[in-house]
């Protein structure tokens, strides 16, 4: 006999599980340990500081690689005078230059004379981590919860044009001056915020209560966002005085100033500060909340969540809701920040907040440090453009290198998560009536798992709980024990009901 509590009694616990296809260890025995599903899962079960080294690491390499291919690049062109020569050969590109330009200057070359913090390259660095951070954190939300909103950035443009729409409306019945932006900056925040969650919750809905693939839904909508924002203002809310397409501009009590940097720079410091409070507030949220351990144990495993006592629609819809609301606040700044205005050529903010995301291994704290780095390519390279005579175009392969080798591991261990790591190593909750130990957690190791009190919490074979009589009908994990009463009852016992011999 066999206790169903017993590792044994498992099927693919026990010595006589099957061997994994590519050669492994038997599947929920233990970490595959060859081939590529075992370098799956040494990517995927590293430590945050093997994570940390292991992006810079790929820093440096696409740095190298980087430099062969402008070395190379600078061979082939032809130029006046040579920008570096090496062994009597010329090249019409420094690669030293051009990465010293890349990462220094988008701080404004600290290392030049005059150098001040408060400068225009730096202002610009700020705004691009700023705008980012709101569109990385929409996508963060969406991931944890096991979805892929792709919609952020249609949820980003109806966020734009409603708060816009909102601040010209509410202008005329609000104070004047500083007592009018405390009126007139939150109601174009919470603006943003209705209306991006709204769109959000559309495939939200989609996938929870029709099962339609949140990835379709939400590049259609996408397509639809901009098209009809485009409509609405070039019909509507169209500025008389201006051929462009492009809503009149919001008062200047509305805009998010900048403060302390310079104009030209569209940065203003307390968007900077929304955008951290917010990331905080996110992670608060996802970690230390019962709605946040909802959502994110129904994107690790679905059905233990539902097992658990989780309604998966609602917190899918409620995911993707909140997703879009970020999505559309990133919006609302940029209106108050950059433009002042609704204008239709909205900035690709929405589907860098995926890169954004995956960089941060879909953690709200690490797309604040994802976002930056986006914010120093950008700035950087608009640095080596005006410094250097290296074209744009090669300009933007350098900056999609050092996206592609930082991204790639983060990506690969994401894959491995969801793919190769034993349910087991997840320490997520079982699905099979408790087979598994009661003490669980999720994928990053937080001990907020389930503590066995969803349904069927008593039902647990190996707990001794059970006992025994029977009431197991045909699991075979009832087998004459002695606890039986015998009565012909259980058929195991070889009896028919009613006591009499099954002839």
């Amino acid at each position: 006999m066999s206790d169903p509590g017993d590792p044994g009694s498992n099927p693919g616990d026990g010595p006589d599980a099957a061997p994994a296809p590519d050669g492994g260890s038997p599947e929920g025995s233990g970490p595959p340990d060859e081939g590529w599903r075992g370098r799956l899962y040494r990517l995927a079960t590293t430590s945050p500081l093997e994570r940390l080294l292991i992006s810079v690491a790929a820093l440096v390499l696409s740095i190298l690689v980087g430099a062969v291919i402008v070395l190379v690049s600078g061979w082939l062109a032809t130029c006046r005078e040579a920008a570096l020569v090496v062994f009597d050969v010329g090249f019409c590109y420094d690669p030293i230059q051009v990465y010293t330009r890349l990462f220094l200057g988008a701080f404004g070359d600290p290392f030049a004379g005059g150098w001040g913090p408060l400068n225009f390259a730096t202002g610009l660095t700020f705004k691009e981590t700023t705008l980012l951070v709101f569109t990385g954190l929409s996508v963060v939300v969406a991931f944890r919860a096991g979805l892929f909103n792709i919609g952020t950035q249609g949820q980003l443009v109806f966020g734009a044009l409603a708060s816009a729409v909102a601040v010209l409306y509410i202008e005329p019945f609000a104070p004047a001056g500083l007592a009018g932006s405390f009126v007139l900056i939150p109601v174009a925040l919470v603006a943003g915020a209705v209306v991006g969650g709204i769109y959000g919750a559309i495939p939200g809905a989609l996938k929870a209560y029709a099962d339609a693939n949140e990835v379709i839904t939400t590049i259609m909508l996408n397509f639809i966002a901009i098209k009809v924002a485009f409509v609405l203002t070039a019909e509507v809310f169209k500025d008389p005085n201006r051929q462009a397409v492009q809503t009149r501009p919001i008062p200047e009590n509305a805009r998010l100033s900048p403060v302390v940097f310079p104009d030209g720079g569209d940065f203003s410091l307390v968007a900077l500060v929304l955008a951290v409070a917010l990331a905080v507030g996110v992670f608060y949220l996802l970690w230390n909340t019962r709605f946040g351990f909802d959502l994110r144990t129904g994107g690790i495993q679905p059905e233990a969540a539902t097992y658990g006592g989780v309604n998966a629609p609602r917190t899918m819809v409620a995911a993707m809701t909140l997703s879009g609301a970020l999505g559309g606040v990133g919006g609302a700044v940029w209106v108050l920040m950059v433009h002042g205005r609704y204008v239709t050529d909205v900035p690709a903010l929405g589907f860098d907040g995926i890169t954004v995301s995956i960089l941060a291994g879909n953690h709200p704290l690490g797309a604040g440090l994802a976002a930056l780095l986006f914010g120093v390519l950008k700035s950087g390279s608009l640095q080596i453009e005006s410094a250097t005579a290296v074209p744009r175009q090669l300009v933007g392969v350098l900056r999609g290198l050092v996206i592609l080798f930082v991204a790639m591991p983060e990506f690969f261990r994401m894959i491995g998560r969801r793919t190769v790591v034993p349910d087991r190593d997840r320490r997520v909750a079982a699905t099979d009536g408790g087979r598994s130990p009661g003490a669980t957690a999720d994928e990053d190791g937080d001990e907020n798992g389930f503590d066995a009190t969803g349904p069927g919490d008593g039902t647990d074979p190996g707990d001794g709980t059970d006992p025994g009589d029977g009431t197991d009908p045909g699991d075979g994990t009832d087998p004459g024990d002695g606890t039986d009463p015998g009565d012909g009852a259980d058929p195991a016992d070889g009896g028919a009901p009613g006591g009499g011999r099954d002839e």
